[in-house]
């Protein structure tokens, strides 16, 4: 059985509401312009595509996923979440925010990564020749190869696991985040946050 730290174990449940602590946070902390915004589109629009990418490939502990981004990166779900977070760092404006994100993304990710890892490991015997092969979160420029039948799914991409990994989820709350900094933005022209303060 595969040894957890405690921190481990709190990151992985904490990590989702976390999430939304730290959206509140932000959107108050933000200071967009129609730049920040439109640069940020260069990082989060990757991001929300790796995240779907990558959620129509992978079979969460049925397999060991070698193909599509995970012939690149062990992470690329984490990765396009880091895409995305970063983008929104750049569309916020506010080097407190990117500061608080990367500490958030320190401190959550690499250990939730590390048991993750932990587990595979222990259930699937290939995953050691994978990780040898493979980066754990920034990509290799080309594709890892292995044996045609290492996924018994096909190793094809699937609108069904899409759906079913719910990630039209990062969409929806990209555009979220967008609609809520453009509408901090007007009411910023609008004078209005400031009589608030």
């Amino acid at each position: 059985m595969s040894e957890r730290t405690t921190w481990q174990r709190i990151a992985r449940r904490i990590r989702v509401p976390l999430g939304f602590v730290f959206a509140a946070v932000f959107l108050w902390l933000a200071r967009p312009t129609g730049k920040t915004m439109l640069l940020s589109l260069l990082l989060v629009v990757p991001g929300v595509w790796l995240r779907a990418y990558a959620a129509g490939y992978v079979r969460k502990n049925a397999e060991l996923t070698f193909t599509g981004p995970y012939a690149y990166t062990r992470n690329p779900l984490y990765l396009g979440s880091m895409l995305i977070a970063f983008g929104f760092a750049a569309a916020a404006g506010s080097w407190v925010i990117l500061i608080a994100l990367t500490t958030l993304f320190a401190a959550i990710y690499i250990p939730t990564i590390q048991s993750e890892e932990a587990y595979l490991r222990e259930h699937f015997a290939d995953f050691d020749n994978y990780s040898a092969k493979v980066p754990r979160l920034l990509p290799r420029l080309t594709p890892a190869t292995f044996p045609a039948n290492q996924n018994a799914s096909g190793g094809r991409f699937s609108w069904q696991q899409w759906q079913h990994h719910r990630e039209y989820n990062a969409l929806m709350g990209a555009g979220a985040i967008y609609l809520a900094l453009a509408v901090r933005l007007f009411l910023h022209h609008r004078g209005v946050l400031e009589s608030l303060r």
